[in-house]
């Protein structure tokens, strides 16, 4: 067993907002779009759902709006094996939503979220019992974006050290520029990345918020010393994690992408579901890099996982198999 893995036990919370996703189908530029299909989009219900993939027991803690797509939301959700019952239904708020914009240049999205249901939640969301009997929350710095009650429920969350916690914090740095503040993005999620146990940043998007010279995942360990596991992706690159036990890197399989969207949701459920199952982080870095093929290879945020056998095959192959197309 890593030195890593009494951090993290079931059931995993996972605190954040998921909305309703209008996306032209078949895929086309918003503005002569034909018709839009409905699917649902949200980080922390993304991990939710991946974990239980892994077969981790996993519940989704929210608010949802008293409307056709929060009652979608929750029944796609729940249907996936994860836990609904810490998400509230708010009747004087709706569910948010989302519309994506495909393009040549990529997918632009529009966001329509403010005061939104979940942009609602507050502190006293941590007291609900799907959080109080975790044995790991994990959230986003999606959420703290959202209002200021949102950033006081995940500061809440944080405040103790982590040796005085009731239980681990998961935190993906997830960096939305289009819903913060301008300016305001850097401090918070460093703030908020050096208090958590379990971190998990983009070298991309540590560069974007903290400064380009951090040229490597070492340097972002450097300025981010204090999370007992931090791992750092570099794109389809490679992931590294460093722990207690030393620092670890494993290459990305090569995958064909059809759509990045969910990717990074899926690494970090299939990191998080590796030390539930007692594995040591190079093993946990491969069951991350698995869960976000899965994802890399639907136009969705949830693709099926490789069956049982595959994935005890890719845990144990060698290195030069390991890194050949998935």
């Amino acid at each position: 067993m890593s030195a890593a893995a009494p951090l993290v036990r079931a059931p995993v919370a996972c605190i954040g907002e998921t909305m309703a996703a209008l996306v032209p189908d078949p895929a086309a530029p918003l503005e002569g779009a034909g018709q839009l299909g409905v699917r649902i989009a949200g980080a922390e219900s993304n991990v939710a759902v991946y974990l239980a993939d892994h077969g981790v027991s996993a519940r989704w803690v929210s608010a949802l709006g008293d409307d056709p797509f929060g009652r979608r939301i929750r029944g796609e959700v729940a249907a996936a094996g994860v836990d609904v019952s810490g998400v509230l239904t708010d009747p004087h708020r709706p569910t948010g939503l989302l519309v994506k914009d495909p393009g040549p240049q990529g997918t632009r999205v529009h966001y329509y979220r403010r005061g939104s249901a979940a942009s609602a939640l507050a502190a006293d969301v941590l007291e609900q019992e799907a959080v109080r009997t975790a044995g790991l929350v994990h959230l986003t710095g999606v959420t703290p974006a959202l209002s200021a009650s949102c950033r006081d429920l995940v500061g809440t969350l944080m405040e103790p050290p982590p040796a005085e916690r009731p239980r681990p914090v998961s935190f993906d740095v997830n960096h939305r520029a289009a819903l913060w503040s301008a300016g305001t993005a850097p401090r918070v999620l460093l703030a908020l990345a050096g208090r958590a146990d379990i971190v998990f940043v983009g070298l991309d998007e540590a560069q974007d918020l903290w400064g380009e010279e951090l040229k490597d995942a070492a340097d972002v360990r450097e300025l981010l010393p204090g999370p007992r596991v931090l791992v750092v992706k570099d794109g389809g690159t490679d992931a590294t994690a460093f722990d207690p036990t030393g620092v670890h890197r494993v290459a990305a399989r090569r995958v064909d992408v059809v759509e990045p969207v969910g990717a990074g949701d899926a690494f970090a459920a299939g990191f998080l579901a590796g030390l539930l199952r007692g594995e040591d982080s190079v093993r946990a870095l491969r069951l991350g890099h698995l869960t976000a093929g899965a994802a890399l290879r639907v136009a969705g945020d949830h693709g099926p996982l490789p069956s049982p056998g595959r994935i005890a095959e890719l845990l144990d192959a060698a290195p030069e198999v390991w890194s050949q197309d998935g």
